[in-house]
């Protein structure tokens, strides 16, 4: 049977090499322009290339680089993809033979593997940026509200009295993890598949350390079959963004609750509030939801991501290569917006300190430390403290009462019930031990809401937080490094004689 199609067939060039051109051409044309030149520099300072052809080709990649820089290339048809785009733009400035002598050693696996590593590092440090500059927002507003009470809630009921610094120190900590995990998986991706190949590195004596470090890789991907079938840097990349925006999710969900009129314990100001359009006495704070849907987008996109590759297989296929690549940098562009609104939002948001104090009357949410008074005072078990601060609550809520003022009589009667005998503890001492300010005070365990036991908390998230951007500086250091290094010895070469 004769075949008389010609490649490409129009409608697969419409629909998979047209956008797989753009999208090479939109994120990776810097980076493939990055590795020609290290691979060039591999194959000249190894003799795998003679001198002259290496000057003559590096000379040819700058006009080429040059040429192409700030213009945008229709996709037409005549090469298969970008990569073919660039060689054929060498080829015309070179001839064929002398341009094809750049490919030696090297394949579109290795190749395609390198540049995503690459865009997903620099996707990474950005996220990791906005990320610290979260957690720097989220110490400041710790440490401003350390003594600020808040009313904490179990259930969707208000339960106990914490302080907001306390509360944005639970935040803190799963940020922090975060931000591990985050920097765990930089370290997977942070691997270079340059000289791999095609599947089996190769029979020219490659030097596949320098073009890692040429690239500002922190080592190489040793393994070649792994180096171009491997998943395990996306995956681990997209994991702990889902994670991220998944855990962030919670406390919006919470920042929504507490601004409901009925609860009414967060304060929004007017600059993050919306109007309704009929209702006068409205005021929306809508960037919290936009937060909470934009979080479950981003979430969704980084779990569309874990499964593209779930039970593919373990080799080098289109599944995890450029569409799915593009499709994940949408992740990080809503991840991206969901930390710059957090961190204005955390910075605006201020606690409505009457509200607390009325919710607190009203919900007797001190109570479980008059009963940890009276097993220590007393000498009761804790069951029978809370049978009688049990009652107490009841008898104030019942009169819409406040547990300070109202309770003390309901007390008295409620422990001769289940005792026998007359309390040794006076009005005085119980108003302190259902006092906001004595329970708190009292909670000065590791990790508690006591001034001590925060500030201690406090200094911990900090030092932690400042070996993490720490680490990202070095890694940004390395990067500026190998670039600045790799362009001088790259333009040295371009001038040889």
């Amino acid at each position: 049977m004769t075949d008389t199609t010609r490649f490409p067939d129009p409608v697969y060039a419409r629909t998979v090499l047209a956008p797989l051109f753009d999208h090479a051409q939109a994120h990776h044309a810097e980076d493939f322009h990055a590795i020609d030149q290290a691979h060039l520099l591999m194959l000249d300072e190894t003799g795998i290339l003679n001198p002259a052809d290496a000057t003559r080709i590096a000379q040819a990649l700058i006009r080429v680089h040059q040429a192409q820089s700030g213009t945008h290339k229709v996709y037409d048809g005549s090469v298969e993809d970008y990569f073919f785009h660039i060689e054929a733009s060498l080829r015309a400035d070179l001839g064929a033979d002398l341009a094809g002598r750049l490919h030696t050693a090297r394949s579109r696996n290795d190749i395609d593997h390198t540049l995503f590593r690459m865009r997903l590092r620099y996707r990474l440090d950005g996220l990791l940026d906005q990320t610290h500059t979260l957690l720097n927002a989220l110490l400041d507003a710790a440490s401003r509200h350390r003594d600020t009470v808040i009313v904490a809630y179990t259930h969707g009921q208000p339960a106990q009295p914490t302080t907001y610094g306390h509360y944005l120190c639970a935040v803190i900590e799963v940020v922090l993890g975060d931000m591990a995990r985050l920097r765990a998986a930089r370290a997977q991706v942070d691997c270079s598949p340059m000289g791999a190949a095609a599947i089996t590195t190769s029979g020219f004596a490659v030097d596949r350390h320098a073009v890692a470090r040429d690239l500002g890789f922190a080592g190489v991907q040793l393994n070649s079959y792994g180096a171009i079938a491997t998943v395990d840097y996306i995956t681990a990349t997209y994991s702990a963004l889902q994670l991220l925006l998944l855990h962030l999710g919670r406390p919006v969900q919470d920042m929504q609750f507490w601004t409901a009129f009925e609860v009414g314990q967060l304060y929004v100001p007017n600059a993050l509030v919306q109007v309704s359009s009929i209702m006068p006495q409205k005021r929306n704070p809508v960037p919290i939801e936009h937060l909470r849907h934009l979080a479950s987008q981003g979430a969704g996109l980084a779990q569309m991501m874990l499964g593209i590759v779930h039970n593919t297989p373990f080799t080098d296929m289109n599944d995890s290569e450029g569409e799915t690549q593009a499709a994940g940098y949408r992740a990080f562009d809503v991840a991206g917006r969901v930390l710059d609104l957090m961190t204005a939002l955390v910075q605006a948001v201020r606690i409505d300190s009457a509200r607390v104090a009325n919710t607190m009357d009203r919900a007797c949410i001190t109570i479980t430390e008059l009963a940890d008074t009276l097993v220590r005072q007393e000498g009761l078990s804790f069951r029978m403290a809370h049978e009688i601060a049990a009652d107490v609550a009841r008898a104030v809520v019942a009169v819409r009462g406040s547990l300070g003022t109202d309770g003390y009589v309901p007390f008295q009667a409620a422990f001769a019930r289940v005792t026998g005998r007359d309390s040794a503890l006076g009005q005085a001492d119980f108003a302190k031990a259902v006092s906001a300010g004595g329970f708190i005070a009292l909670r000065d365990r590791p990790g508690g809401p006591a001034p001590a036991a925060l500030r201690s908390a406090l200094d911990e998230y900090s030092m932690r937080a400042q070996q993490l951007l720490q680490a990202q500086e070095v890694d940004k250091h390395r990067l500026q490094s190998a670039r600045e290094g790799r362009i001088a010895r790259f333009d040295a070469l371009a001038r040889r004689r």
